[in-house]
């Protein structure tokens, strides 16, 4: 009698394939590999593109709204810096405007870099002078016998406190008066002019001590005229509101608010505060 077998405990026999199964059909198709696939990634990439893109925009837009170009900054050459010395230090001899000169470009205005236009602000005579107060501070020290590497950092560190008392100064007096729109390197520049007269009333108290006395309060008195003027003229030209009270009084903080902070910077000791 023939043996019987089970269709099912076949299993595989040499030479035969099995039938391969179909994949069921996705009902709602592959977005990204059907018909309507390119209206749909280039949909995404342009969506995609204008956030990007806008987020760019935004973002160089504030960039250069509150820090300008830093190499701008530092295109100065030796007449430049000659006759913007001669402004900081003897404001009143001045005799030309006190305005920077602007013109177009990329369709928008621009101010013309320091070498142009000696009204505009640059950062290396701020920087210079602030490195010659140091130098001249230890120097002073060191003609005193109290010359140490901890006492030259301190008042390295005095020095940027002073800078930065000076900036937030002139930035507060700004957004007062709803004008902050200036670059904030523009008035880490003008804050830094400080230090030109610095220089040269330490380098008087090294010289002949009593010099001091009548330098340091000419300095105050030159700084605060030269701020005054400058803010005036150049910062103040995008505020706004103008109310002329309140403008003027604020000038006469500025300039009044110079003589302790000058004291205070050009007071060389080991002590913080004296």
């Amino acid at each position: 009698m023939p043996e019987m077998y089970n269709v099912n405990n076949m299993g595989t026999q040499p030479g035969m394939q099995m039938p391969q199964a179909n994949p069921q059909p996705n009902p709602f198709g592959n977005p990204f590999s059907g018909p309507g696939s390119g209206l749909i990634r280039s949909g995404l990439g342009a969506y995609g593109e204008k956030i990007f893109g806008s987020s760019s925009e935004y973002v160089q837009s504030n960039i250069s709204r509150w820090f300008s170009d830093p190499q701008y900054y530092f295109q100065v050459n030796d007449q430049y810096v000659r006759n913007k010395v001669k402004i900081v230090l003897l404001p009143f001899l001045h005799r030309g405007h006190w305005t920077r000169i602007s013109e177009p470009v990329g369709g928008r205005l621009s101010y013309k870099p320091p070498i142009y236009d000696i009204n505009a602000p640059d950062l290396y005579i701020p920087l210079m002078a602030f490195g010659t107060y140091v130098v001249l501070a230890g120097l002073s020290l060191g003609l005193y016998g109290k010359f140490t590497p901890e006492a030259l950092n301190w008042l390295f560190v005095k020095g940027m406190v002073g800078w930065f008392l000076q900036v937030m100064l002139l930035k507060i007096t700004l957004l007062s008066l709803g004008s902050g729109e200036a670059p904030l390197l523009d008035i880490v520049a003008y804050a830094g002019y400080t230090f030109t007269g610095l220089c040269l009333a330490v380098l008087g108290k090294i010289i002949w001590g009593y010099s001091y006395y009548v330098l340091i309060p000419w300095t105050c008195l030159c700084t605060g005229v030269f701020l005054v003027k400058t803010m005036k003229r150049v910062l103040f030209a995008e505020a706004r509101s103008y109310d002329s009270s309140r403008h003027h009084y604020l000038l006469i903080f500025v300039a009044l608010a110079q003589f302790p902070l000058l004291i205070w910077l050009g007071n060389i000791s080991v002590n913080w505060l004296f």
